[in-house]
């Protein structure tokens, strides 16, 4: 079967809305894919300050934000699909919509963009609310990617996307587990912004810095890094509690961003290491991590990263442009389709769910 999706991603930094139109084909359990067209169609001020501030409005004035969000996401696919000529092409759409509130433990989870409005607009069916269905058998609702990384990727051991969050999936002799790692881009682009920089590119100013060694080792002691996985985190763990922190030692950015550079490498080699020693596996051959997300264009942290993980026998692999901006919308396109097939998108060994769950809220968007 080949299907023709167009995928949806807002992530935590805040960058812009990904889309991405892209032929899927099942033969025999196997998926392939092919990216025909991709775009990032930037948020301007305002709706970064929109979605930046979701969180502290009332109910009344959040699920106006929640349709105008549909609103705005709707705009977007009409005008992709107008600049790529897909008029009748696209069959499904798949939308992640915007994390605003993550709170698991209370079995809940909401993103921005109203699937029906998004349905409504463009005049094609679409899955929404991907991550619900498995915070509500218990499950941590994330990370949502790893069995699109399954499906989508194989032939690695790890993969590791760095966006606003970084998260780490695993496959094991019996089981594929994933976690977030800890908070990444949403911390360093940041504090680029006190230099006047949208992010810190290629790491640059990161390099020129000092380690603070008295700053590290607070952040690593949080307490959210001892926790046994399944495990995520909500953007909430960055902004209110990792830069807080990092702001109360006052020292410069470049010292700043050099310390969490190697704050985040330390948490993902500890990461990467107590996996290894999990399932007995550590030194007997070389492993392959595949590297995603705004963070792997960040030369120096990608560095500092394959520095510490070729003492696991680790080798970084970094692909081709596309797939390292684009795969989570990708992924969301590929779990679009299986919730429209009926199969399972999320895995209980990813988020602790009672068990392996369809996930997604279908809006048919044709007419009849």
């Amino acid at each position: 079967m080949v299907y023709n999706v167009i995928g949806l991603m807002s992530g935590s930094s805040l960058d812009g809305l990904d889309i991405i139109f892209t032929e899927l084909e099942e033969m025999r359990g196997a998926w392939n894919y092919n990216i025909k067209a991709c775009n990032c169609y930037e948020y301007d001020v305002e709706w970064k300050t929109n979605l930046f501030n979701a969180k502290n409005l009332d109910a009344y004035n959040y699920m106006l934000l929640h349709i105008n969000y549909g609103k705005f996401v709707a705009g977007k696919i009409n005008q992709f699909i107008n600049e790529n000529n897909l008029y009748h092409q696209v069959q499904l759409i798949a939308s992640h919509g915007h994390t605003v509130f993550h709170a698991p433990d209370l079995n809940m989870t909401s993103q921005l963009g109203d699937g029906a409005t998004i349905a409504a607009l463009t005049g094609i069916n679409v899955v929404s609310d991907l991550r619900n269905m498995d915070v509500a058998l218990n499950g941590q609702g994330a990370p949502i990617v790893p069995l699109g990384e399954k499906l989508l990727f194989s032939g690695y051991d790890f993969y590791l996307n760095i966006g606003g969050i970084a998260n780490l999936s695993f496959q094991t002799k019996n089981n594929f587990i994933a976690f977030d790692v800890c908070a990444a881009n949403s911390i360093l682009n940041k504090l680029a912004l006190l230099k006047g920089k949208e992010f810190d590119e290629d790491g640059k100013i990161a390099a020129t810095g000092s380690i603070n060694t008295t700053l590290l080792n607070k952040l690593n002691e949080l307490d959210y890094y001892i926790q046994s996985f399944p495990k995520s985190l909500s953007n909430d763990f960055g902004l209110n509690k990792i830069y807080p922190l990092v702001q109360s030692y006052k020292i410069n950015v470049s010292d700043a961003l050099r310390t969490y550079v190697e704050h985040i490498a330390q948490q993902v080699f500890n990461s990467v290491k107590n996996l290894l020693n999990d399932e007995s596996l550590q030194n007997l051959h070389s492993y392959k991590l595949l590297i995603t997300g705004g963070g792997a264009f960040n030369k120096f942290l990608v560095e500092v990263l394959k520095e510490k993980l070729t003492l696991l026998n680790i080798d970084i692999v970094i692909p081709e442009s596309e797939v390292i901006k684009y795969k989570e919308a990708l992924i969301m396109a590929l779990l679009g389709v299986l919730r429209w097939r009926e199969e399972n998108t999320v895995l209980a060994s990813v988020t602790g769910a009672l068990r392996s769950s369809i996930g997604g809220a279908v809006w048919i968007g044709q007419e009849a």
